[in-house]
């Protein structure tokens, strides 16, 4: 297991000599800086109060999350990190480094390297999609009691933006009841299975499908951010719109998004908010990795537009087994990290694992 650790490093430092830092010593940026359990921030009679507009309080959210969760997640397998939360903290750090937490409007320094670094701000778009991965988790797992009996917890609310944000389970319930449920469901579901006599092949698959379903759900619900868009060039916006569906094509193979699995598809992400006259595969300052990266990016979502949205649907119904999912992991994984894979050839593969499925059971 140590070896396999070790090559994965090597790895991803290799990725990181040409593409955005998202990690220090294999974790997301500024870890050891986040308390590691909930009780290390002792609420005030069992209230405890977050204030999810500093990157490490809302890191914190997630690394509770992951600790919580741990002892639940011995169905995917034996090493210390195969939790597949990971892709959580890992994407906060990422749009932490590449600086899309900040200001978008330059009206203010939060965020910015001339202001408050770790500060997020409630006008960026991709601050707000990720509060539906951060705290609408937390909140569910504080009501759930998988953080432990007895605690409630409120979001502290920001001046101006008090209504565009829910701030306590309750007031999340109200707004977005399907969204709340599906982590509740998830949370639930983790507590069943551990006492469950289900094989852990069984196990591992019931809790990926939960937790993909609560975070495609999370990021439905992330449409009520779509106004803040607006603060951003074309090619940021665009790049935005297929975040959202490139995570949707990820789901739906229920990757296991352990760190060693996640950090590598999200370490060729562009490492900065891209600007106006930024093309795809030819942006001078990012790296070969990052400009890949957009480029199938932006290929898949043309095709999926030109299709009317039969390539998204094609690739759902593909993911139809485990075999196939697998199969479908490792075909992102290419995608995204392999330059000279023949993305013309992607049709023919989905078709062929298609009628895969589409075949009668022996």
């Amino acid at each position: 297991m140590h070896l396999v650790r070790a090559v994965t490093l090597l790895l991803l430092h290799g990725l990181c000599a040409h593409s955005a830092v998202i990690t220090e010593g294999g974790y997301p940026i500024l870890w050891d800086k986040v308390p590691e359990r909930i009780s290390q921030q002792p609420p005030d009679n069992g209230m405890l109060v977050v204030q999810p507009w500093d990157y490490l309080q809302r890191m914190s959210l997630l690394k509770w999350i992951l600790n919580a969760t741990d002892d639940y997640m011995t169905s995917m397998g034996p090493g210390p990190n195969e939790n597949p939360l990971w892709n959580l903290p890992l994407q906060l750090s990422w749009l932490y480094k590449s600086g899309r937490l900040a200001d978008p409007t330059d009206g203010t320094t939060c965020g910015h390297e001339s202001g408050d670094s770790t500060c997020i701000s409630p006008h960026s778009w991709w601050a707000c999609m990720n509060y539906y991965l951060s705290v609408i988790p937390f909140l569910a797992a504080v009501e759930t009691g998988t953080l432990g009996q007895g605690l409630t917890s409120q979001v502290e609310a920001l001046t101006g933006v008090e209504q565009d944000y829910c701030t306590s389970y309750s007031d999340c319930y109200v707004k977005h009841t399907e969204l709340m449920e599906k982590w509740n469901t998830f949370y639930q579901g983790l507590k069943n299975l551990s006492t469950s006599e289900l094989p852990d092949s069984e196990k591992k698959e019931q809790i990926l499908t939960l937790m993909w379903d609560a975070e495609v759900s999370s990021l439905h619900t992330s449409s009520q951010c779509s106004d803040l868009r607006k603060h951003y060039s074309n090619p940021e916006q665009k790049f935005s719109r297929i975040w959202v569906d490139s995570t949707e094509f990820m789901a739906a193979t229920h990757l296991q998004s352990s760190l060693d699995k996640a950090a590598p598809l999200l370490i060729p992400l562009p490492g900065r908010v891209l600007k106006e006259d930024d093309s795809p595969p030819n942006i001078a300052d990012l790296s070969e990795a990052e400009n890949h990266a957009l480029y199938i990016f932006y290929w898949m979502e043309s095709m999926n537009s030109v299709l009317e949205g039969v390539l998204k649907t094609m690739w759902r119904s593909a993911m139809c087994s485990i075999p196939a999912r697998e199969k479908g992991q490792a075909v992102l994984r290419d995608l995204v990290l392999e330059p000279k894979f023949a993305v013309a050839g992607l049709m023919s593969i989905m078709k062929d694992m298609t009628s895969t499925c589409s075949l009668p059971m022996s």
